[in-house]
C-alpha cells in the first residue's frame, strides 16, 4: 500500500486523491484553509469544489505541511503552476528524502519559463529521475463522478512511473506510463491556451468545421514547439496530447473553454473570470510563457500569438479572427 501525500485540495487534487485512496493507496491530503479541512474531515465532502462527491474515509486531511508530507512513498503537488515554486520553498524541507515527486498543474512558469518539473528539481533539489508528471484527458468532475477515463504518468525513471501507476490503478481510471516528461508538460500547458481560442470561437457562434481546425492547427503547433525542445513527436498523438487537447477545447467543464467563450460573447477578462467563479483561466498565462518560449526557440505558433494578443495586448476576437485568417498560404505539412 502506498503513502500518497496529495498538496492542495482544489477540484483536481481532490479528485485525484479519491483515485488514489480508491485504488488502495492511504491518502493524506494537505488542506490550505482550517475550515475546509475540518468540513472535509467531518462530512467526506469538499463542499467548495467538488460539493456532492462523497469521499473514501482512507483520505484523511490535515493543514499541517509536516504532517501530511511525513513518511510519504509519493508527493502530489496540486497547486497552481504560477504558486508552485513559492509552496516548494515552504514544503521542500519536509519532503521524504526518495519520494516521487508527482506535478499534475499544466503550465510554464511566467518569469523563468521552465516546466514545472524543472521547478520542482531546482526547488527541491530533487533529481530529474525522481520527477514524474500525471497528464492526460482528465477532466476533474467527470473522474470524480467515475466515468471511466485514462492518464499518463511520465518520469524518466520507468520503475517510479510503474509504481505511481499502480498506486492509481483505480476501477475508472486506468494510468499508461511514458517517459517523455518534456512532451507531456508541454502538451498539457499548451492545450489550455488552444482551449482559449476554441471558446473564443464558439462563442462567436462558430461550429465544428472551426472547431476541427483550431483543435488540430492546435496539436500541429504544439508539437512543433515540443520537438524543439526535445520532446517526442510520438506523445503528442497519445492521452497527453490529442486526447487531452480534446476534452479541453470541446468540454463545457473546461475553465480555459468556458474564459474563452466568454470572450467570444464580447466580455471582458475580467467579465470572463466572473464566469469561471473568479478564477483567471491557466490559458491566459500559459498563453504570454508559450509565447516567449516559441519567440525564443523559433517556433511559429500562430494560434498561441492570437491568443497571447487578446489576453495581453487588447486584441479584439474580431481581429484575431481576421488575423489567422490572413495569413499567408501554405502547404498543410
Amino acid at each position: 500500500m502506498a503513502q500518497v501525500a496529495v498538496m492542495g485540495a482544489g477540484s483536481w487534487g481532490t479528485t485525484l486523491a479519491k483515485v488514489f485512496a480508491d485504488a488502495g493507496s492511504e491518502v493524506r491530503l494537505w488542506v490550505r484553509r482550517a475550515e475546509l479541512a475540518e468540513t472535509i474531515a467531518t462530512t467526506r465532502i469538499n463542499a467548495d469544489y467538488l460539493p456532492d462527491i462523497l469521499l473514501p474515509k482512507a483520505i484523511a486531511t490535515t493543514t499541517d505541511a509536516q504532517e501530511a508530507l511525513e513518511a510519504a512513498d509519493i508527493v502530489v503537488f496540486a497547486v497552481p503552476s504560477q504558486t508552485m515554486r513559492d509552496n516548494l520553498a515552504r514544503w521542500s524541507k519536509h519532503l521524504p528524502a526518495d519520494a516521487t515527486l508527482v506535478s499534475i498543474s499544466k503550465g510554464i512558469e511566467t518569469e523563468t519559463l521552465k516546466r514545472m518539473s524543472e521547478v520542482i528539481a531546482e526547488c527541491t533539489g530533487a533529481s530529474a529521475n525522481r520527477v514524474a508528471v500525471l497528464s492526460g484527458p482528465n477532466l476533474a468532475r467527470e473522474i470524480a463522478d467515475e466515468q471511466v477515463a485514462a492518464t499518463v504518468i511520465a518520469c524518466p525513471d520507468e520503475d517510479r512511473a510503474k509504481a505511481v501507476q499502480l498506486a492509481v490503478s483505480a476501477p475508472y481510471l486506468r494510468p499508461y506510463t511514458n517517459t517523455d516528461v518534456i512532451g507531456c508538460e508541454i502538451g498539457g500547458a499548451c492545450k489550455n491556451v488552444i482551449a482559449l481560442a476554441c471558446g473564443v470561437a464558439t462563442g462567436m457562434g462558430m461550429g465544428t468545421n472551426t472547431m476541427s481546425t483550431l483543435i488540430t492547427r492546435g496539436l500541429a503547433e504544439i508539437t512543433r514547439l515540443g520537438e524543439a525542445l526535445g520532446a517526442d513527436s510520438r506523445t503528442f498523438a497519445g492521452l497527453a496530447g490529442l486526447g487531452d487537447l480534446v476534452a479541453t477545447c470541446t468540454s463545457e467543464l473546461s475553465r480555459n473553454r468556458t474564459f474563452g467563450y466568454r470572450l467570444g460573447k464580447g466580455g471582458s477578462l475580467e467579465e470572463a473570470a466572473a464566469a469561471t467563479n473568479g478564477q483567471v483561466a491557466e490559458g491566459v498565462f500559459s498563453s504570454a510563457s508559450v509565447y516567449r518560449l516559441a519567440m525564443d526557440h523559433g517556433v511559429d505558433m500562430p494560434l498561441t500569438q492570437a491568443v497571447f494578443g487578446v489576453c495581453h495586448k487588447d486584441l479584439s476576437v474580431d481581429d484575431m479572427a481576421t488575423a489567422l485568417m490572413g495569413r499567408s498560404k501554405k502547404s498543410e505539412v
